[in-house]
This record gives structure tokens, C-alpha cells and sequence, in this order.
């Protein structure tokens, strides 16, 4: 039973408490709500008093809107008012400006009437002075004009001579001094030294009992030695001295010195001569070599094959003209170097083209043909450059060029052939040169005299002033260079000088 009792009483407990807090939930939520009413009027109250002050914020901003927008609206006005003046007072400028220029318009017109009414008062006045003109000069007005014409023509032919001569002149004075520098400039960087040789050479005697011996019994002494050098021997009355004779300038020197060797021996006889003139002939052999070799390597071309370095130093025993050819060769290459490197040619074509140019000449005495075909040929065995052999075969324009190096290779053998003391010129060849350039002058007619010049390098012309004009003394100095180029053969260039004088002579009495 107490059991019962018990759970009975913790049933009315629990029941008891769940009463309670069905009480204690509903006096808390009407305390909520009340709360919640009064902070709802609070809300209330207060948007309320925020509507009426933005209300009267809205009325001021649409009073100070109103305000600002008429004060603009009266700006507006006032621009617009001052606008108005603005062009009603350029419309009364724009009217003043219409009445003066209509007014000019008007002064323009009388004063156009005015003169045309002057243009054609001169236009009668000027009929009237060709009319006066033509009866005085008794000449029409095309007769008149076409001797008008005439001169206005031939001054114009005048101006246009000598436009065309200053053009001309300008020309050949620009390309003149490019040549001559480029000319000087080669000759200053060679200055080589030069000698004559004799074509000839002669053999000093101590004394004329010497020609005996060398003449020997019966001649056997002086037919061994022309045997054995393979040159004449002429001992005649000159005093003290034999003269050897020969084509092979080689054989001249080797029988030069193996004669003096026997001279200064004393020993000559038929064995003694042949056994001197093969030690004469290797000693040449020797300085031919060592000729080629030096005259290379003061050229500057290196690697020659043996075969053209001893044609090479044959050459110091030939000459031209007075001209030593190995110091030639020498000298045209080192010009041809001097050029090429102006002109921007090959400059190692043209040291060798120029060096070996005339290596012809060591064998043509003993070859048919031109030499320096001769060359090209030896040139072609050797297997040099294509460009060195067309040079070499060129020089003498036998054989077209195929290279710039080939016409540079003749400029300096030209150079160093015709410059002034580089060759000997015989008397007779001198004078018939400048008989020859006298008479082609005077050939021509209107000539009153011609006088040839610094060595025949210049022909000086004196003209009758009555017959030849300044353009005919132009076309005169190109008629004669045409025909000297075409008639002579000179080294180097002739300059024709024409002399035009005209002379007034009066006397006072």
C-alpha cells in the first residue's frame, strides 16, 4: 500500500508541476506580447516624427530647386539678351561692308572700262609704230621677225656652246683629277730606280794586243768562243774594246763574262774557252734565278713554278727601247697593285698579271707570235688564273678582256713605259713625230700656223680669226685628236691646244 501511496502522490507531483508551468508559460508570454505592443507603439510614434521632418525636407529641397532653376532660367535670359545685340550689331557691320564692297565693285568696273579703253590706245599706237618702223627699215614685219628669230637663234647656239663646254670641262676636270690621283698615287708608292741598258754589249780591253790573242791563230780562238756562246764577236777599230752581238741577251752576257774571265786569265785557247763559257753559263743560270726569285719577291707574288721565275730573271738581261724590262715588269705590277687597290680590282690578279705581262719577251727571239701571245701560252702551261693569263695575253689588245684586272695590267705598263726618261727615243724618231704631228694641223683648213710641243705631247694651233669662230675651233681640236688617234701611234696622250686671237689695230697720226 505505500507503494500505491507512493506513486500515487509522485503522479499528483508531476501532475502539480506540469499545472505550474502551464501557469508560469502563459504569464511569461503576456509579458511578451505586452513588451512587443509597446515597443511596436515606439516604432510607431517614431516613423511618424521621421515622415514629418523628411516631409519638410522634401518642401526646402523643392523650394531651393525652384530657387536655383529661375536664377539659371534669368542667366539664360540675359546671355541670350546679349547674344541678340551681339548679332543684330553684326548684321549692321555685315550691311556696311555690302555697301562699300558693291561701291569698290563699282570703282572696279570704271576703272577696267578705263583701261581697256588704254589697251586699245596701245594697240593703235603700237600698229602705228610697226607701220613707222617698217617704212623706215623698209623691212615687212616677217622679214622683221625671221631676222630677229635668226639671232635670237645663233645667240642661243652661242649659249648653248658654251653651257656645253662648261659641262664638258667640268667632266673631264673632275675625271682628270680622280686619274691623276689615282695615277700619282701609284707612281708616289713605286718610286723605283731605273737604268738604261745598252742593246749591245761591249767588252773593255786592257789594251788592243788583247785582240790578237782573242782572234787567235787562223781565227781558231774567236770561232770557238762564237760557237760556244752562240754570239758575234766584232773587233774592229774601236780602241780598247770588243763588241758582242746577238739576239739572246742571256748568250750576251754569258759570253760577256766568260771573255772577261779569259781576259783576266790570259790563258785563251780553244779547250780553255770551252771549259770558261760553261762555267759562265752556270754562273748566268744562277743570277737568272736569283733575278726571277727577287724581282717576285719585291712584287709580291709568291709561289711562282720554277719555270716562269727563270723567264722571270731573263728578263734583266733584255731591254726596250732603253728600258730595262725586268725592272719594267716590276714597276707594272707594283702600279697595277696601286690601281687595283683604288679601284677595288684583285689586287693579287693584278700584281701577277702584271709582274709576268711581258715574260714573253725572255723567249720571242726564239718563238713566232706576238710576245705577249707568247705569254699567254706560257701562262696557260704554268695553270695560273684564268684572269692573269687574260691579262697577260691582253695588254696589247690582241685578245678581248674578260676581266677589270686585264685593262688595269695596261694602264701601268702604259705608265711605266711613256713616262718621261722610261724609254730612249732615237733623234729621227723624235723629230718625224713632230713633223707628222705639224702636218696633220695643218691639214685642216683655216689653220694659220701649228708648233709641236714638250716632246711632242702637245700640238698648239694658231687659227685665222675671219674663218674659224669659237665653235669651230671646238669642232676643229676634236677633228685633229680624231685624226692623230687615227694616224699615229705615240705612247702615252698628245693635248691639241686651238689658238683663236682677233686684233684691232688702229694708228694714231
Amino acid at each position: 500500500m505505500e507503494s500505491v501511496y507512493l506513486a500515487l502522490g509522485i503522479v499528483i507531483a508531476l501532475a502539480a508541476g506540469i499545472a505550474l508551468g502551464y501557469i508560469v508559460r502563459g504569464y511569461w508570454g503576456s509579458q511578451a506580447v505586452k513588451h512587443a505592443q509597446e515597443k511596436a507603439g515606439r516604432i510607431i510614434a517614431e516613423a511618424q516624427a521621421r515622415q514629418k521632418d523628411l516631409i519638410l525636407e522634401g518642401k526646402e529641397e523643392q523650394v531651393r530647386l525652384q530657387r536655383e532653376a529661375e536664377e539659371d532660367a534669368r542667366a539664360k535670359r540675359a546671355e541670350i539678351s546679349t547674344f541678340e545685340s551681339r548679332l543684330l550689331q553684326r548684321d549692321a557691320q555685315l550691311d556696311e561692308r555690302s555697301e562699300m564692297l558693291e561701291a569698290r565693285d563699282r570703282k572696279l568696273l570704271d576703272r577696267e572700262r578705263e583701261h581697256e579703253v588704254h589697251r586699245e590706245d596701245l594697240s593703235r599706237a603700237k600698229l602705228e609704230q610697226v607701220a613707222a618702223l617698217e617704212r623706215v627699215s623698209e623691212m615687212s614685219r616677217e622679214e622683221a621677225k625671221s631676222q630677229l628669230l635668226e639671232a635670237v637663234r645663233a645667240e642661243a647656239e652661242n649659249d648653248a656652246v658654251r653651257i656645253a663646254r662648261a659641262i664638258e670641262r667640268k667632266a673631264r676636270d673632275e675625271a682628270e683629277d680622280k686619274a691623276r690621283d689615282v695615277v700619282v698615287t701609284a707612281i708616289q708608292r713605286v718610286m723605283a730606280d731605273h737604268t738604261a741598258e745598252m742593246t749591245v754589249t761591249v767588252v773593255p780591253l786592257p789594251s788592243d794586243e788583247m785582240k790578237g790573242r782573242i782572234i787567235g791563230r787562223e781565227g781558231r780562238n774567236i770561232r770557238a768562243l762564237e760557237q760556244a756562246t752562240g754570239v758575234d764577236l766584232i773587233i774592229d777599230d774601236t780602241p780598247e774594246s770588243v763588241v758582242l752581238s746577238g739576239f739572246d741577251p742571256v748568250r750576251r752576257e754569258v759570253a760577256r763574262l766568260a771573255l772577261t774571265k779569259l781576259i783576266q786569265d790570259g790563258r785563251i785557247h780553244p779547250g780553255r774557252i770551252e771549259e770558261v763559257v760553261n762555267k759562265a753559263r752556270a754562273e748566268v743560270d744562277i743570277v737568272i734565278r736569283q733575278a726571277g726569285e727577287a724581282a717576285a719577291y719585291e712584287a709580291g707574288v709568291p709561289g711562282l713554278p720554277p719555270e716562269l721565275v727563270k723567264l722571270l730573271g731573263r728578263l734583266k738581261f733584255r731591254t726596250s727601247y732603253g728600258q730595262n724590262v725586268l725592272r719594267h715588269v716590276i714597276e707594272t705590277s707594283q702600279l697595277a697593285a696601286v690601281i687595283a687597290a683604288e679601284t677595288g680590282a684583285d689586287i693579287q690578279i693584278a700584281k701577277m698579271g702584271g709582274l709576268l705581262h711581258d715574260i714573253g719577251k725572255a723567249v720571242d727571239h726564239e718563238m713566232e707570235g706576238p710576245h705577249a701571245y707568247i705569254g699567254g701560252q706560257i701562262a696557260q702551261r704554268n695553270n695560273l688564273p684564268a684572269k692573269v693569263i687574260n691579262a697577260i695575253a691582253a695588254h696589247h689588245q690582241e685578245v678581248e678582256y674578260a676581266c677589270v684586272e686585264a685593262p688595269i695590267v695596261q694602264i701601268a705598263d702604259a705608265i711605266s713605259a711613256s713616262r718621261p726618261g722610261a724609254r730612249g727615243e732615237s733623234m729621227d724618231a723624235y723629230v718625224k713625230r713632230l713633223e707628222d704631228l705639224q702636218a696633220i694641223a695643218n691639214s685642216f683648213e683655216g689653220v694659220e700656223k701649228s708648233f709641236a710641243v714638250q716632246a711632242g705631247r702637245e700640238v698648239r694651233i694658231l687659227v685665222r680669226p675671219e674663218e674659224i669662230d669659237d665653235l669651230a675651233s671646238m669642232r676643229l681640236a676634236r677633228d685633229i685628236v680624231r685624226k692623230i688617234e687615227e694616224s699615229l701611234t705615240y705612247p702615252g696622250q698628245i693635248k691639241v691646244t686651238v689658238i683663236r686671237e682677233t686684233r684691232a689695230v688702229e694708228y694714231a697720226k
